[in-house]
Formats: C-alpha cells, sequence, structure tokens
C-alpha cells in the first residue's frame, strides 16, 4: 500500500464516529494503526465501551472497502490516560482519573447512581475503584455485600482496599460499626477523607468513582480543592426543588475548575408493576433543562423501579444483579457517555516533564 493510499485509509478510520455519541474516533484522540503486512487495523480506544466493539468494528471494516481490496481486520483495545484536572494538581499515584458523583442534596439516588455507574465502567472494561466519600453516612459497604468485613493493613501504614463484583472499594464504613454516628466535626471529616483516600493501597485504576456527600459545605469545598478531579457528574432527580441544589453542586464544581461531565437524571419515570402505566411522578425533563442552562449535557435518565433499589439493599447492584437487563443497559449506557465526556477534554502531561528545581549559583 502506497502512503497516499494508506493516508487516506487511517483518514477514514479516524472519522468513524463512535456507535451513539455523535463523535469521531479522531476527534476522541483514539490511537490508530494499520500493519499492511497483517491487514489489521489497531484502534486504541481512550473509552472503556466493550459492548460497542463489535458494531466499531463492522463500521471501520465497511468504511475501510473503499481503500483496499480485502477485509481487514480489526483488533480493538481500550487504553484510558489521565486526564487533566483542576489547578495542576498531579493524578494520584496508581488512579488515572478520579470522577466525582455529587448531588447538592441527599435523597436523590446519588449513592446508588454511583454504584452502578462504578459497576457500568468495570462491565464496559475499566479497571474501577469506589472510594465512599459520605463520612456521616457511608452506604457503599451494604450497597457491594461487604457489610462486616474489614479491611488488612499493609506494614501497619496503608490500608488494602476490599473489593467485590470486579469493583475495589473503600469506606469508613470498614472501620466503625455500621450503627456508630460519626459525631464530627468539619476537619475531622476532611482530615478521614484524605486518610481513606491518601493511605489505601489502591490497584492500577483507570477510573477511581468518588461518591460525594450532599450538600457544598466546608467538606464537599475542601475536597474539590485538594484532590485531583477529572471530572464531575450531577444527579439529580426531575422536580425544582432538587434541581435548584443541584445546580449549586454544579456551580461549586466550576467555582474550583473541576470540568463538569454531565447530569444524570435520576428517577425520572415510574412504571407502575401491577398496570404497567408509566407516571412522572417527579415532573419531567428537569435534568435537561438543568444541563442546558448550565451549558452541559444530559449524560441519561434513571427509572425509579423497585428492582434498582432492591438489587442496592441486597449488596448485588443492578449491573451486578441483572447484566443482561434494560436497568442495566441504562447504566453502561451512561457509563459510556461519561467515558466520552472525559475523553473530550485535555490530556494530563504532567508525568512527562521532570520536577525543575531553580537555584541561584
Amino acid at each position: 500500500m502506497d502512503k497516499t493510499s494508506l493516508n487516506g485509509l487511517l483518514d477514514a478510520l479516524r472519522q468513524t464516529p463512535l456507535p451513539g455519541s455523535g463523535d469521531t474516533l479522531g476527534a476522541l484522540k483514539t490511537a490508530i494503526h494499520f500493519d499492511a503486512d497483517t491487514n489489521t487495523a489497531q484502534i486504541t480506544l481512550p473509552i472503556a465501551c466493550q459492548s460497542l466493539h463489535d458494531t466499531l468494528r463492522g463500521e471501520l471494516q465497511t468504511r475501510a472497502r473503499a481503500h483496499v481490496d480485502t477485509d481487514i481486520d480489526v483488533a480493538i483495545t481500550t487504553d484510558i490516560p489521565a486526564f487533566g484536572v483542576q489547578r495542576n494538581l498531579k493524578p494520584l499515584p496508581n488512579i488515572s482519573n478520579v470522577i466525582a458523583v455529587a448531588s447538592g442534596k441527599g435523597g436523590v439516588g446519588k449513592s446508588t447512581t454511583a454504584a452502578n455507574l462504578a459497576l457500568a465502567l468495570a462491565a464496559e472494561g475499566a479497571r474501577v475503584g469506589v472510594l465512599d466519600a459520605d463520612i456521616y453516612g457511608p452506604s457503599m459497604p451494604r450497597m457491594f455485600g461487604l457489610i462486616g468485613e474489614r479491611p488488612s493493613a499493609v506494614d501497619n501504614k496503608r490500608i488494602t482496599p476490599l473489593k467485590n463484583h470486579g469493583v475495589s472499594v473503600m469506606s469508613i464504613g470498614f472501620l466503625v460499626d455500621e450503627t456508630a454516628p460519626m459525631v464530627w466535626r468539619g476537619p475531622m471529616v476532611t482530615s478521614a477523607l484524605n486518610q481513606l483516600l491518601h493511605q489505601t493501597d489502591w490497584p492500577a485504576l483507570d477510573v477511581l468513582i468518588v461518591d460525594m456527600p450532599p450538600g457544598t459545605g466546608d467538606i464537599q469545598l475542601t475536597l474539590s480543592q485538594t484532590v485531583p478531579v477529572a471530572g464531575a457528574v450531577i444527579v439529580t432527580t426531575p422536580q425544582d426543588i432538587a434541581l435548584s441544589d443541584a445546580r449549586k453542586g454544579l456551580e461549586m464544581f466550576r467555582k474550583v475548575s473541576v470540568n463538569v461531565l454531565g447530569v444524570i437524571e435520576n428517577m425520572s419515570l415510574y412504571i407502575c408493576g401491577h398496570c404497567g402505566t408509566p407516571a412522572s411522578l417527579f415532573g419531567e425533563g428537569g435534568g435537561q433543562r438543568l444541563a442546558n442552562d448550565a451549558g452541559t449535557q444530559l449524560l441519561g435518565e434513571l427509572p425509579l423501579a423497585l428492582d434498582i433499589r432492591q438489587a442496592a439493599d441486597s449488596g448485588c447492584p443492578t449491573v451486578a444483579q441483572a447484566p443482561d437487563s434494560e436497568f442495566a443497559r441504562h447504566y453502561r449506557q451512561i457509563a459510556i457517555s461519561v467515558g466520552v465526556a472525559l475523553a473530550r477534554t485535555r490530556k494530563d502531561y504532567s508525568a512527562a516533564f521532570g520536577h525543575i528545581v531553580v537555584e541561584d549559583t
């Protein structure tokens, strides 16, 4: 294959859209190489989206037929880089990207969404961990079926996170009794959370999901200013009172230069289990209005469903308990949308530069 034909083929592959995203592989900074000896295109995606690989492979082969005489082979792999964070903070050791899942108020299903989002990212091929940042009301031990479990220590200095359903998890709930109230002031909570984050022996992770506590107080602000966050996801329900608080949470991240990846509308629709009649119990279109007003995107809408609640309470959230269900499909679509939103941002290049010291000699 001559150089002109090769460049034409590579351009055609770069212009291939990622199914369902509206973005081309080139726009998402996908690494694409073609080996003429083996007639193979190597596609290295910066997004975990295994459920799209077969569809994408077919589209790439179709586009390639205009440039090569025979069908090409397409090998698709995933390599999620570290993306830029706020205020020039460097990514944490072993953790490429921290994604904060937040809401302005409690009761909107943020923790359930965070748990299923983590499981969906893992199901799509990412290495994922969860940090339960809600010190006063930790939910992840129960949601991941780890109640009563205790993490082990490494050299009495670092804690090994627990793991279930393929996801590494750390929570203050592993270190205290489930019924014990955390009667701590803000500085103590912030200190405890920083210890959980920095003194946990995290394995190599593409994404660490941080389930943020509700509100926009001192704890949230301190965390947003000191933890290197690649992006934030805002969870809301459709009604006005939740949207108002969610907008405050969204603007908090922007004030500290954290990239807002988008909005997830939870409990958007309830379908009666007896008659099948749908009902918008909390209103309609609230998440889309918030996204439009704030200049971001709606990542997805999730139903109010008994199965989702029961699965989370049982310690096996929906994506793990019923991976082929319609509900799990919603979470996986949102996980891909989060990955796409992250891929649209700049990569982090801090590791490429050494530490520079200027001395007066």
